[in-house]
């Protein structure tokens, strides 16, 4: 074959190339795709119009020729974030878009202060390192799919204040969506202080708020058992993060009160979480997460007022290494919240509402439900039985 043929079969087979590549940057203009044309060996229009796009959106002269820089760009723009293994290569660093969509997550976590350029180099070895750490991964330097899929699975729900939590996060979505076997600690309020509205409905006893609690944790705890997961006394101290000294420590722990208030209008449900009081931010991400799904749950399936979910210091929610949510369930000096929260089958319907909330809390984005469509009986798929249907749950 000739010169001048061999010439002109290779400038071909560049512009199909070239069209190749644009699309795989990302552009989308008509008549761009090989076989969207008749001839896709033809530097035509098109071709001439989206790389005149793509210059534009990577800040290059835009000029419609495919030169070295704009040939570089290119280059650079055929990888997304998890197509390959990135690491440091001392002398040819890695450059592309998945470097610099790293680059932004690691920045976006609080590891990585550098530019954004794209080139993985010896500072965003570092930075991956100390995130591996961070997760409890080995501390290799290298972004591989272990490392992509543990970021891509805290980045959907973690702020850059937050970083501190990451291992729990990771802790959190690789742990089983089932309830069995899980211990969720529990503190009720003990106050004896009785409420002039009315008394428990059954017994005609004083409505206390040690008799309000009381009952309640003990029908989640009922609910608890038939999944496999029970209750335990609160925790005052946590053990050390090894596997072994971890075998006790609850997954939750609950803080469960009624109010009263001398002006008998204040009423209505509120959650509490972790966290300081004037910004919100949350100091337990995951106790956050809880109080929030938590809330949801007992506005959407009770008639009580929603007074919110809010940040605290208090020293019930501050427990080392456990998510922890403070519930205020109403206020027995106010005569509505009183009267609901007298009633046997009411307590059941905030028992209910409770699991429910600590069953979403463990299930993964794709697996979660709309607030208050989930039903105990729905909670059994997560929480397969032996001869399920005789341990049905039904109301106590």
């Amino acid at each position: 074959m000739h010169g001048d043929s061999l010439r002109r079969l290779d400038a071909s087979r560049r512009v199909v190339t070239l069209r190749e590549a644009l699309l795989r940057a990302g552009v989308t203009l008509s008549y761009l795709a090989p076989d969207s044309v008749n001839d896709p060996t033809i530097f035509d229009d098109h071709v001439d119009a989206a790389v005149r796009a793509f210059q534009q959106s990577r800040g290059l002269i835009v000029d419609g020729v495919a030169g070295p820089d704009t040939q570089r760009a290119l280059q650079e723009a055929q990888f997304k974030f998890g197509d390959r293994t990135l690491s440091h290569i001392e002398g040819s660093p890695l450059r592309g878009d998945d470097v610099a969509e790293l680059q932004r997550h690691l920045s976006h976590l609080g590891f990585y202060y550098g530019h954004i350029d794209g080139s993985f180099g010896v500072r965003t070895r570092y930075a991956v390192a100390e995130l591996q750490h961070n997760l409890g991964l080995p501390g290799s330097g290298v972004c591989d799919g272990d490392t992509m899929t543990a970021m891509s699975r805290v980045n959907r729900a973690i702020s850059p204040s937050q970083a501190f939590a990451l291992r729990d996060y990771e802790r959190l979505d690789r742990s089983t969506a089932a309830l069995r076997g899980r211990l969720i600690s529990v503190n009720i309020g003990r106050s004896a202080l009785a409420s002039p509205h009315t008394a428990e409905r059954l017994s005609g006893e004083p409505l206390t708020e040690q008799l309000v609690t009381t009952d309640i944790a003990g029908r989640v705890g009922r609910i608890l058992r038939e999944f496999g997961a029970r209750l335990v006394p609160p925790v005052s101290e946590v053990a050390s993060d090894s596997p072994g000294a971890r075998s006790g420590v609850p997954s939750l722990n609950l803080d469960i009160h009624c109010d009263w208030l001398d002006q008998q209008p204040a009423s209505g449900i509120a959650a509490y979480y972790w966290g300081l009081p004037g910004t919100g931010e949350a100091r337990s991400p995951i106790g956050h997460r809880a109080a929030v799904l938590l809330m949801k749950e007992l506005s959407a399936r009770t008639d009580m007022d929603s007074l919110g979910v809010h940040a605290r210091t208090w020293d019930t929610l501050k427990v080392p290494g456990v998510p922890s949510v403070g519930l205020d369930l109403g206020y027995l000096s106010n005569a509505h919240d009183a009267e609901r929260l007298a009633d046997p089958v009411f307590r059941q319907t905030v028992a209910d509402s409770i699991v429910i909330g600590i069953q979403r809390l463990y299930l993964l984005e794709e697996e979660d439900q709309p607030t208050g469509t989930l039903a105990l009986d729905d909670v059994l798929k997560f929480n397969p039985m032996e001869d399920a249907d005789s341990r049905r749950v039904s109301g106590f």
